[in-house]
């Protein structure tokens, strides 16, 4: 009859291969919270609005109050970018729940066709919560040809309950940046902004 001395080596081995097995998890958990970080963490900012991000809507608020903010409107290109790139109006005054356009003009100066992203945010940081964008140029990358250059709208509002935020009580200045990269890969042009210069909500070809 076997002791239980006997059946110590059989314990080490299987306790061996459990750890083996807890590491390797734990290794592959380790290769997946990697890859999924970044897109977890632009999910987190989208939703909590942290670090001046922005929201994005699908339609227009449908409640407008008596209370405005000013938006001031900023605009830059990462170095190395040959492009030129500003807003169109430097501030403009938007009434809460207001569905409001304008606008961005960028060229291309370089000789050969170029693609870009803008990256964003707004500040102070906590507005980034109740700034919520319908359509923009900065969705997705932007491509152009030698010499080109056009307006790019954006459509967006400012949620009401900006009111009731403790952080922006005591200020009602909104400022929105934008920074241009350059990409690497082909895309669709940039969309052209309405010729109507109105401020309603966004086009078919927005």
């Amino acid at each position: 009859m076997s002791g239980p001395s006997d059946r110590l080596p059989e314990k080490t081995v299987r306790r061996g291969r459990i750890i083996a097995v807890a590491c390797a998890a734990f290794a592959f958990g380790m290769v997946g919270a990697a890859y999924a970080s970044v897109p977890l963490y632009e999910l987190f900012c989208q939703v909590t609005g942290y670090g001046g991000t922005t929201q994005r809507a699908d339609s227009e608020f449908g409640r407008v109050v008596d209370q405005s903010v000013v938006v001031r409107f900023d605009g830059n290109v990462a170095p190395g970018l040959a492009w030129t790139f500003g807003p169109n109006e430097r501030e403009i005054t938007v009434k809460l729940g207001d569905t409001r356009q304008t606008s961005f003009h960028v060229r291309n100066n370089s000789d050969r066709p170029v693609t870009a992203q803008a990256t964003y945010n707004v500040t102070p940081d906590a507005a980034g919560l109740y700034f919520n964008k319908i359509a923009c140029f900065c969705f997705d990358n932007q491509t152009l040809q030698p010499g080109e250059e056009m307006d790019m709208p954006i459509v967006f509002f400012i949620d009401p309950d900006i009111m009731e935020s403790e952080e922006l009580k005591n200020g009602r200045a909104i400022t929105l940046s934008y920074t241009f990269f350059p990409q690497g890969g082909a895309s669709e042009p940039v969309a052209t902004a309405p010729t109507d210069g109105g401020t309603g909500a966004a086009t078919d070809n927005l």
